[in-house]
């Protein structure tokens, strides 16, 4: 049968599993194929898998339903990778040289090493973003060619918790679905919807989403800091419940009459909001409560970025996404705490996308997640066409049920924001083992022959230490004079 050529990608989110297949144009736009879309508020909470089962079961079902959309085999998807446990950590190794060394590409490499080498405790470093190199006491991106006397690495280390790391690895792995790559969400979404200017200039990407708020900042177009707020547009939701109403309805409250900020001159005391055909709530009091949690939701945001960051490296400003990112008066509620002129909402990514699906077309910003990691992946993701009557057949269920090898790919270059499989990880590990079991014995070798070179030359000096004493000479002298006389007579 014939083969189609798509990307699929798959987003895990607090409120719902997003699966997308699309196609890449030549001119660099995107045609998406299908969309579709499953609850996950019960077995996904702030972003991380808790339920392994529900949560395979769920992405199955996601891959299933694609194959029926696209009458195509799926072989591998992309999965970004995110939530409440992402963070940043700094680290920096140095290393000690003789005066005036030539850096060579091995001592960079060699920092890097000694870095992916630390430990935290219950923590996987997904990622690193090498944020420069110090040579002696000058800053520099590329120290190879460069003489010094010491040499310092400095990297922001992007970690997870363990288990939670396993636990993706293992959902994908019981849902029997091959993984093409694995990206770090907020990376694949600052890659899609900031600017290369923002990301040179300095700015920090703010994505507010159902259970959590994710914080990146950018500085040269390096990442200089990620972290990830246990608070999202839900928690909005969840307050507006406080006053006795079903979570359904403040969800639609809030969506309706949610404001970021309102003018304490524009509140009407007598309004009040309906709820429904019999009840209704005080405008004030809605507005104090939306406004109250996004202000704490603004609060914990300017407390992740460096407070040296403030005037003279966000010169991009703050730039905005997610679902949280589509209240009304946004951009004045975060400048009336961050005091930041540019302030701006990103609604779509940077990317020409043609779609049909109404959640895209939307251009809410709900979407550019998915996006990012769909324009990230660069591998054909389709099999076989397959009969969509006739899905469970064995035949037409290879990619679903049949053996996998999770974290196979063809391409194995590392990209920035690219986080290893368990499988690559331990394939990794196994060869870094080889790698210092080798050199280990090249060591051994070096020491053996540095020993018997010393052996022999020690030797060497001692014969002719005994060669050159004073009894030797002596008796040498006196061989010579014993010949000359005989000699003579």
């Amino acid at each position: 049968m014939a083969t189609k050529e798509f990307i699929v990608a798959i987003e895990l989110g607090s409120s719902k599993v997003t699966g997308i297949a699309g196609q890449k144009n030549l001119d660099g736009s995107i045609n998406v194929l299908a969309v579709v879309k499953e609850e996950s508020s019960s077995f996904i909470r702030k972003g991380v898998a808790y339920n392994i089962d529900k949560t395979a079961l769920c992405i199955s079902n996601i891959v299933k339903k694609l194959t029926n959309q696209l009458k195509t085999e799926i072989t591998k998807v992309y999965v970004g990778v995110g939530g409440q446990s992402i963070r940043s950590v700094r680290n920096v190794i140095t290393k000690d040289l003789p005066v005036d060394t030539k850096v060579t590409e091995q001592m960079v490499i060699d920092l890097m090493d000694a870095n992916n080498m630390v430990k935290y405790p219950d923590q996987e470093i997904l990622d690193v973003a090498i944020q420069e190199y110090k040579i002696d006491s000058q800053y520099q991106s590329d120290p190879v060619g460069i003489q010094c006397s010491r040499l310092e690495g400095n990297f922001l280390n992007i970690l997870q918790r363990y288990t939670f790391y396993k636990n993706l690895n293992k959902c994908f792995e019981n849902a029997g679905v091959n993984v093409a790559q694995m990206f770090i969400s907020p990376i694949a979404l600052a890659d899609s919807v900031l600017t290369e200017t923002e990301k040179r200039s300095g700015c920090a990407l703010v994505d507010i989403g159902a259970d959590t708020t994710t914080v990146s900042v950018y500085n040269k177009n390096v990442l200089r800091h990620l972290a990830v707020i246990p608070l999202g547009s839900r928690n909005i939701t969840k307050d507006i419940a406080s006053l006795q109403i079903e979570e359904s309805d403040a969800e639609k409250m809030k969506l309706k009459y949610g404001c970021a900020y309102t003018d304490n001159a524009d509140i009407d005391n007598n309004l009040k909001l309906p709820i429904d055909a019999d009840r209704s709530v005080d405008s004030r009091k809605f507005i104090e409560i939306v406004e109250g949690r996004l202000e704490e939701i603004i609060e914990n945001v300017w407390n992740q970025i460096p407070s040296d960051y403030y005037e003279k490296l966000l010169l991009g400003g703050i730039i905005l996404t997610g679902g949280g990112s589509n209240f009304k008066n946004i951009e004045k509620a975060f400048y009336n705490y961050t005091h930041l002129d540019k302030i701006r909402v990103a609604k779509f990514v940077n990317h020409t996308v043609k779609s049909n699906n109404a959640d895209i077309n939307a251009k809410n910003g709900m979407m550019n997640t998915i996006l990012g990691l769909l324009i990230k992946g660069d591998q054909n993701c389709a099999g076989v066409e397959v009969d969509p009557t006739n899905l469970f057949d064995s035949n037409n269920t290879a990619s679903l049920n049949g053996p996998i090898a999770l974290g196979q790919r063809a391409d194995t270059a590392k990209r920035p924001g690219v986080v290893p499989t368990e499988a690559e990880k331990r394939k990794a590990e196994e060869e870094a083992q080889r790698k210092r079991e080798e050199e280990e014995r090249r060591k051994e070798e070096e020491e053996l022959e540095r020993k018997r070179i010393e052996e022999e030359e020690k030797k060497k000096r001692e014969e002719e230490r005994k060669l050159n004493s004073p009894l030797n000479k002596g008796m040498r002298w006196l061989k010579k004079v014993v010949k000359e006389i005989t000699t003579d007579e």
